[in-house]
């Protein structure tokens, strides 16, 4: 298994659990960006700038990302498009999306885009918190120890 982040929008303490991780299981970690980022020193992490555009890291993702890799992504059509090539998605906030609820979280993304187009305020996500953080170090707790 391979960690591959969507790290332009990744929370930093999202990205510090995953140093961490990375770490101590021995797993390659990726972040994909299309600006520089700064990653600690290990044999593990890596940081990949792509050129500037939209969905450029994700299409890059999405080409490297194989089965059975994780990919952190809040962004849902990214998401879609890894789980239908094997991989296991999960969103910063510790949701795990896999071939049976992609479609729902695709349909209601899509939904709710639509409605924004059409001039409807819809309001964002709620801020990041401390309860969003252990769900998300929880989820990938588990994610790694069936990995082995």
């Amino acid at each position: 298994m391979n960690i591959w982040v969507d790290a332009d929008a990744c929370p930093s303490a999202v990205k510090d659990i995953l140093f961490r991780a990375a770490q101590r299981v021995r797993i390659q970690l990726t972040l994909v960006a299309n600006r520089p980022l700064r990653t600690p020193p290990s044999p593990f992490i890596r940081a990949m700038q792509v050129p500037p555009g939209f969905d450029v890291a994700d299409r890059r993702i999405a080409e490297l990302a194989g089965e059975g890799d994780l990919v952190v992504t809040a962004d849902i059509p990214l998401a879609a498009q890894v789980v239908e090539n094997g991989a296991i998605a999960l969103n910063p906030r510790g949701e795990r999306y896999d071939r049976d609820n992609i479609r729902e979280c695709l349909s209601l993304r899509n939904f709710m885009d639509e409605m924004r187009g059409s001039g409807i305020q819809t309001g964002g996500p709620p801020a990041f918190s401390q309860a969003d953080r252990q769900a998300f170090a929880r989820e990938l707790d588990r994610l790694l120890a069936d990995s082995k």
